[in-house]
């Protein structure tokens, strides 16, 4: 028997859970624990919502050990509850961002702060105690081999997907100009400065002056960091009448905005696996991507790509594509043919088969024995 752990927040994480759940027929266990962890990023030991979040997490590692057999945690900051836990348990590591922080490799985000540093020791002491590690790409599993020292027999990748029924070409129109699209956070790793920046050259070359940057998503900061570098950086490059921002978008209006752009463009200097351009991909939308990290895996030869701090380069990739209406065509029908190879239901199959191999290893419960598509609920 395997305990399927369903986070109830909002965040990219959470809707990998969220969808995995609707599509696999095992017990599953609703908390909003990571959301509460989430917000408290970067907050003092001593605040008071950190000190009650103890609590919290005492009554949560309850919870979980009084479950039988197998626990699945669904993503890696989940990982500090696999130390406390007395069953084995299956973790799902997304990508090693926060570790790279950790570690002062870089800054994608934002640098721990203590308390900060505490949990994501414990987080990645989890990751290494798993009795077995799900990665959504093979980037990230090169990634715990190589910073982790993880035994790849322990690890199986399996892709997350993306909601075909949502995300397919549509005739709907939010938007009534030419426009780039950007959907995503303000992240430093998401490289929105970059776009921008190749974003102003294009601007400066004849046959652009009409076109906008649509830039979908929140900030990504709990303080609005983010946003005010955003905004200082369009202010210096003189883009203030070019750039919109639509904030959050509910998901029923992504395809809209999808089938509608020029292209997307995702520029990242890091991604586990990358989401946005598998839904451009799926409505028929042009997609140029940065050559780093799981980018190129995902995307294969559907896809522009652009060394990401190369801002010549990118620029030089939004021209031709926004121009060369043969090429644009090429991508649209590679990128719809590529999207379709990634669905929830190949990723609820997958897990399934790590959930037996894993329970016949460890020899707990009773493993049904029917064909693995019996066990799958399509929604």
């Amino acid at each position: 028997m395997v305990t399927l752990v369903v986070t109830t927040g909002s965040g990219s994480l959470d809707l990998y859970v969220q969808k995995l759940a609707e599509k696999l027929d095992v017990s599953k266990l609703f908390t909003d624990i990571y959301q509460g962890n989430a917000e408290l990023f970067n907050v003092s030991f001593f605040n008071r919502r950190a000190l009650k979040a103890i609590w919290h997490d005492r009554h949560f590692v309850r919870m979980m050990n009084q479950l039988d057999g197998i626990v699945h945690l669904p993503n890696h900051h989940l990982g500090r509850y696999g130390l406390s836990l007395n069953r084995p348990y299956i973790i799902t590591v997304h990508d090693l961002i926060r570790y790279l922080e950790f570690r002062r490799q870089n800054t994608f985000i934002q640098r721990p702060n203590f308390r900060d540093y505490i949990y994501l020791s414990m987080d990645y002491k989890g990751i290494k105690k798993a009795t077995h590690i799900i990665a959504v790409s093979h980037t990230t599993k090169r990634d715990l081999i190589h910073h982790l020292a993880i035994e790849e027999e322990r690890i199986s990748v399996v892709y997350e997907g993306i909601d075909h029924q949502v995300f397919r070409p549509v005739e709907r129109r939010l938007i009534d100009y030419p426009y780039v699209l950007y959907v995503g956070t303000e992240q430093p790793r998401k490289n929105l400065v970059g776009l921008l920046k190749a974003f102003r050259i294009l601007k400066s070359q004849n046959g652009f002056k009409d076109i906008k940057l649509v830039k979908v998503g929140r900030s990504g900061g709990l303080n609005d960091k983010f946003r005010k570098e955003t905004i200082l950086t369009i202010r210096e490059l003189d883009l203030s009448n070019d750039v919109v921002f639509t904030d959050y978008v509910p998901e029923e209006d992504l395809p809209a905005y999808y089938s509608g752009a020029e292209c997307l463009v995702l520029p990242s200097l890091y991604e586990g696996f990358g989401f946005t351009p598998l839904e451009a991909m799926a409505c028929g939308c042009p997609v140029i991507v940065s050559n780093a990290a799981s980018l190129p895996e995902i995307v294969g030869d559907a896809a522009l790509l652009v060394e990401p701090k190369d801002t010549s380069s990118l620029a030089g990739c939004l021209q031709v594509v926004l121009a060369d209406k043969d090429l644009r065509q090429q991508l649209v029908s590679k990128g719809i043919k590529r999207a379709s190879l990634f669905s929830w239901e190949n990723a609820a199959r997958e897990t399934l088969n790590v959930y037996e191999n894993v329970a016949q290893s460890v020899s707990l419960g009773h493993i049904p024995t029917e064909p693995l598509k019996s066990k799958i609920r399509v929604m």
